[in-house]
């Protein structure tokens, strides 16, 4: 890892390439090209290449979660020790921001500039901003915002769903005239409903409640901008997609995208907690305000772990109502479901979760007969967003029980009703039209199932064990209140078995694209190149992106994986790549590497010295779902998952311990096995603390636990005591060497394989989480669950 010009200067870049010597081709698991440095600790994160004359930002939170701006006045701030300037809504050309809605003010302010119809005056976020603080150091930044001036006229609080929904509910954007909270809807009608449950043997109904979760991914926001000496406002931060950012600062400064410049170092961990805005737009704002008062030095921002759990969104909670029924041989003969989701305060992607949640809430499976509407609603709450699954881990907890229970119903195997269900190649979607070609979910069950028989690996609990006693082989299982073992009589144990789909790519229609560029170097006489540069603008957020986009150049050009050098994440060198967001990176960027490979190739052929190829790669378009009926081509291709769970709960404590998990996944084609593997056990992680330990609480629009002392992640011995990882390589049709996205699979399916087991451990289904101790135990009780 090569490391350019420091911050402040034009050019700025970083390079990636592999060691010397290294086999590195598709199919091969080198070691990852940043790993030395981040090992050694010399990798460079946003907080680590702040230049020592920077100035320092502040962004002051309204601390409001629903309030009208009476009054505001900055001066006192401005004139607190150190500080440079004071920013606000007056210094926002364009005061609206949002990825997919301009909905949200860039500052809470009484000067509305009239370039946005989204009033400024209300506060609707206890993080939203009020004002920027720019000093010389941080500390006189936070000092300066008690001096801020400020009164509010309090507005009721739109607290949760049942208040946003409730007759007469105050209205969060009003001025969007739309009469409701509820602000976008999708339905789907398909085939005969009624006749569907009157042909059904056996019906399950039930509603379910998913929580919040955190992002928590290792470093929050931070990031540093200047103008450089070509007047261009250049942004290096953390995000997901450096061409959206650079739109979004574009749009509320009022700057051809041009003029400005963003890029990204090492980044820690995003999981769709990076793709909004957190501090692009006020940091650009900062950098150009100081500059057209002549003040020539970089600004620089980083928040607290509490200011970044309080300022950015979360995975969506939300309501699912849901009915399905079944014939006498294990056939769906019928599905009938609502969901809500709480968007928060402002959408976000909000809307296009809920598309993913509505394609979701029809499973993995043929279904002749359904109904589904899906909705999001405004409330004064902590906005949803983007999160590792996207709406479906929501979809697959309430579809994955109801097979579960229907399975029970009718005294069926689990996995055989599923056989009987579940999609295959030219099977009807829920959207009407055949599913894409290369449908896996039968043989993703089948290798899950084939696992899930074999002995466990070493390492996961003897599930045939009689007692938690050490004699038995068993570690003994500990209430985590007290020192003391469980005793052997309150221990149960259970297996569950969930599956699940998901979207490749943006949806809906949306003008999904991928550039890279490739340049060949040699002599003129050279029948080959010698060495490879990538262009690419993908991010890389921990999951080893980069490296495999260097794997995929090596393969594609046909050079040494060692003389390929990538530069990457910049709006200055390289095309628009889309987000690393929807398991699309690898398939998006090695289809547009493979584009520009060739291209490159026929320069090269041409005697081009060095040879340029430059390619855009458009997959096949998809398409908006009928308002009506539901149907449409929404996606071009889907990653398919199923795992199975085994654990042990103690009845008298509400504890549960996961022994064994397997994840089988169908990743196409692995680029990087290692880097596969990684996921899929980074994200049974990520769902494992989502489904038994992460709570996070709000009340009247404020969260009550931004801090990880009371927000539980799952440290390393919380985590599954076994997980086992099981790939399939079956191609997909239009995947670059084969591969399919597979990012996000591994969370989709673990919270109702994990209800399921608990069920089968106990005859209790939980139709909420996360379980812990307390609301399992309480569930137990209140079954009259005992020895």
């Amino acid at each position: 890892m090569r490391e350019g010009a420091a911050p402040g200067e034009t050019g700025a870049v970083i390079e990636l390439e592999m060691p010397p010597a290294t086999a590195g081709g598709t199919g091969q698991s080198p070691p990852r090209a940043d790993g030395p440095a981040k090992v050694a600790g010399l990798a460079g994160y946003p907080a680590d290449r702040i230049p020592a004359d920077a100035l320092w930002a502040f962004a002051v939170f309204t601390d409001q979660p629903h309030a009208r701006l009476r009054h505001l006045d900055l001066a006192p701030a401005e004139q607190s020790p150190g500080v440079v300037a004071v920013l606000g809504s007056a210094d926002v050309p364009c005061n609206e921001y949002g990825l997919t809605k301009f909905d949200q003010p860039v500052f809470i302010g009484l000067d509305h500039t009239g370039r946005s119809p989204v009033p400024c005056d209300v506060s609707r976020w206890e993080a939203d901003h009020l004002a920027l603080i720019v000093a010389e150091s941080l500390d006189q930044a936070r000092a300066a915002a008690t001096a801020i001036e400020v009164e509010w006229e309090p507005l009721p609080v739109v607290a949760d769903l049942d208040a946003a929904l409730a007759p007469e509910a105050p209205l969060v954007h009003p001025y969007e005239g739309i009469g409701s909270n509820l602000y976008e809807s999708m339905r789907t009608r398909k085939g005969d409903l009624d006749a569907g449950f009157a042909a059904a043997a056996v019906t399950v109904e039930a509603t379910y409640e998913v929580p919040y979760q955190e992002h928590a991914y290792l470093q929050p926001e931070a990031g540093t901008s200047w103008v450089d000496a070509e007047g261009i406002v250049n942004v290096e931060i953390a995000g997901q997609w450096v061409h959206e950012d650079r739109e979004q600062i574009a749009h509320a400064l009022d700057l051809p995208e041009e003029h400005i410049r963003v890029r990204y170092p090492a980044i820690g961990g995003a999981f769709g907690g990076r793709e909004d805005t957190s501090m692009q737009i006020i940091l650009a704002l900062a950098a150009a305000r100081l500059a057209e008062r002549g003040i020539d030095r970089p600004v620089a921002m980083q928040w607290s772990r509490e200011e970044s759990i309080v300022g950015h969104h979360k995975r969506h909670r939300g309501r699912i109502w849901a009915r399905w029924g079944a014939d006498r041989d294990g056939k769906i003969t019928a599905a009938q479901a609502e969901a809500w989701l709480d968007a928060g305060a402002y959408n976000y992607t909000s809307n296009k979760v809920m598309g993913n949640l509505h394609l979701g809430l029809g499973g993995p499976y043929e279904l002749p007969n359904a109904a589904i509407d899906t909705h999001v609603v405004y409330t004064n709450a902590t906005p949803g967003g983007a999160f590792r699954g996207f709406g479906a881990p929501q979809a697959a907890f309430a579809v994955e029980c109801q097979v579960n229970r229907l399975a029970e119903a009718l005294g069926m195997d689990p996995i055989d009703f599923r056989r009987i269900n579940t999609l295959r190649e030219g099977s009807p979607s829920i959207a009407h039209t055949p599913m894409p070609a290369g449908v896996t979910m039968p043989e993703v069950i089948e290798a899950c199932a084939h696992a899930a028989a074999l002995p466990a690996r070493a390492g996961s609990g003897d599930l045939d064990s009689d007692d938690g006693s050490p004699e038995s082989g068993e570690p003994a299982l500990f209430s985590p209140f007290v020192s003391l073992p469980a005793r052997p009589s309150s221990l149960r144990r259970g297996r569950g078995f969930a599956c699940a789909f998901k979207n490749v790519g943006f949806s809906f229609g949306f003008p999904e694209r991928c550039e890279a560029t490739i340049v060949l170097h040699g002599e003129p006489d050279d029948e080959a190149p010698a060495s490879v540069e990538l262009a690419h603008a993908g991010a890389d957020v921990g999951q080893g992106a980069h490296t495999a986009f260097l794997q995929m150049a090596a393969e594609a050009t046909g050079v040494d994986p060692s003389r390929v050098v990538g530069r990457f994440s910049d709006t200055g060198t390289s095309g628009d790549s889309g987000s690393a967001s929807a398991s699309r990176l690898t398939w998006m960027a090695g289809n547009s590497i493979l584009g520009a490979a060739e291209e490159a190739e026929k320069a090269w052929r041409e005697g081009a010295r060095p040879a340029i190829g430059h390619f855009r790669f458009t997959p096949p378009p998809t398409t908006e779902l009928d308002p009506e009926t539901g149907e449409g081509t929404p996606n071009f291709t889907y990653g398919y998952v199923a795992q199975h769970v085994e654990l042990t709960v103690d009845i008298d404590t509400g504890h549960i311990r996961i022994d064994r998990v397997i994840s089988a996944n169908d990743v196409g084609r692995a680029i990087n096995p290692r880097f596969v593997v990684g996921q899929i056990e980074g994200a049974v992680a990520q769902a494992h603390g989502h489904v038994l330990s992460e709570h996070l609480r709000s009340r009247d629009g404020r969260l009550l636990n931004p801090r990880f002392s009371t927000y539980l992640i799952p440290g390393i011995g919380d985590i599954p005591v076994t997980t086992e990882s099981v790939v399939l390589e079956l191609a997909d049709p239009l995947g670059p060497f084969g591969a399919r996205g597979m990012a996000e699979m591994g969370v989709i399916p673990y919270a109702p394989a994990v209800a399921a087991a608990l069920a089968d451990a106990t005859g209790v289904w939980m139709d909420d989480f996360p379980l812990t101790p307390e609301r399992v135990w309480a569930a137990l009780r209140a079954a009259d669950v005992n020895d």
